[in-house]
């Protein structure tokens, strides 16, 4: 058990979930996740000899920021008409 008080040991928790609520939507969370499937998708593909492997590796790349961008959106929809209908 913690010699803080429980108070504190409550108010350091909540800031533990709020830096990695911050840190799950941050861009520079995505720009990493995004730099690194480019980076290993153009590895395998010029290994396999693909041609323009550089262009081809943005599409997953382009994909995952594109789905970070759409998933609030999609569950602002959820949350509002499915959750709200599961509920009632």
């Amino acid at each position: 058990m913690s010699e803080n008080n429980p108070l504190d040991d409550i108010l350091q928790r909540n800031k533990r979930v709020e830096t990695d609520k911050a840190w799950e939507i941050s861009w520079t969370r995505r720009i990493i996740i995004a730099s690194g499937t480019y980076i290993v998708v153009c590895g395998y593909l010029t290994l396999l000899g693909v041609t323009n492997a550089l262009f081809h590796a943005a599409v997953p790349a382009g994909a995952y920021l594109i789905s970070t961008l759409t998933l609030p959106l999609i569950k602002s929809f959820w949350c509002r008409c499915i959750y709200k209908l599961e509920r009632h």
